[in-house]
């Protein structure tokens, strides 16, 4: 395998890294789930957005979906989650780590009576926040809104999808 094609052509390199301490206050949150947003797309010009994931015990968390355009990566830092990898449910722990390409299905819940917590990298980078922010009131309102919201945010819920 080879590494792709160079993307900074200078000779010396350039001060261009970002540092960000760590938020007194996760960025967003709801229903037992707390996220902070560790790097957005917009701080890792597109590449990829890497988000913390707190979340309560006996939190469910996004139902079985798949993305037709980004990746999506589970790391676990501490706790138990469930992870539904497109054909069976597992336990992730500390360490574990679950990839799914563009298309694979996958879910993921806190069933445990204790707190876990997680990293999320979406790659290529896309503007998960607004979703992040505003999930929970879509689901106030019609399906047919909450699903216009999905789709827009590249998140195709195979409960959508039995509804056509």
């Amino acid at each position: 395998m080879s590494y792709p094609e160079p993307r900074y052509l200078g000779e010396r390199g350039q001060a261009s890294a970002l540092f960000r301490p760590a938020p007194p206050q996760p960025d967003t949150g709801s229903g037992g789930t707390n996220i902070s947003y560790v790097a957005k797309q917009e701080n890792t010009n597109g590449e990829f957005g890497l988000y913390k994931i707190d979340m309560a015990p006996k939190t469910m968390g996004a139902t079985e979906h798949f993305h037709r355009t980004i990746s999506e990566s589970f790391y676990v830092l501490s706790g138990e989650v469930r992870l539904y990898n497109g054909e069976r449910w597992v336990t992730g722990g500390e360490g574990d780590f679950l990839y799914v390409p563009p298309g694979g299905l996958h879910a993921f819940q806190n069933d445990s009576d204790d707190p876990v917590s997680f990293l999320l990298l979406f790659t290529p980078g896309a503007s998960r926040e607004e979703y992040f922010e505003k999930v929970e009131k879509y689901s106030q309102r019609s399906r047919e809104e909450l699903k216009a919201f999905r789709i827009r945010h590249d998140q195709y819920n195979t409960t959508d999808m039995l509804e056509d």
